[in-house]
């Protein structure tokens, strides 16, 4: 998650906070009999694995972006011998695949 966020950015840690705090209104709702409450906690436990699932795709494609920019910087330096093009992007790459590694799905 990038500290620049807008609020029409998805992002992991709001829906977690979401998810989490869904779920215990429906604990709530569940041991006061309230259906109210329930409903409303399963809707904003959904809402917050909406949001942190979106986030996730997010950073992979980010991630993924930056392996291919990555690459590309990387060899046109070793093709024109800028040695400190070629290890930004290799930098870049390896940016990218963590990226991609933290924020895969599967």
């Amino acid at each position: 998650m990038s500290s620049n966020n807008t609020i029409n950015e998805p992002s992991k840690t709001t829906g977690q906070y979401h998810s989490t705090k869904g779920n215990a209104v429906e604990a709530v709702g569940n041991l006061t009999g309230s259906t109210s409450w329930q409903q409303s906690g399963k809707e904003e436990h959904a809402r917050g694995e909406a949001e942190y699932k979106a986030a996730q795709v997010q950073g992979y494609a980010e991630g993924t972006m930056d392996r291919i920019s990555g690459k590309t910087d990387s060899v046109v330096g070793a093709l024109t011998g800028d040695r400190t093009q070629e290890a930004a992007g290799n930098v870049r790459q390896d940016k990218g695949e963590v990226k991609q590694n933290v924020n895969n799905p599967a």
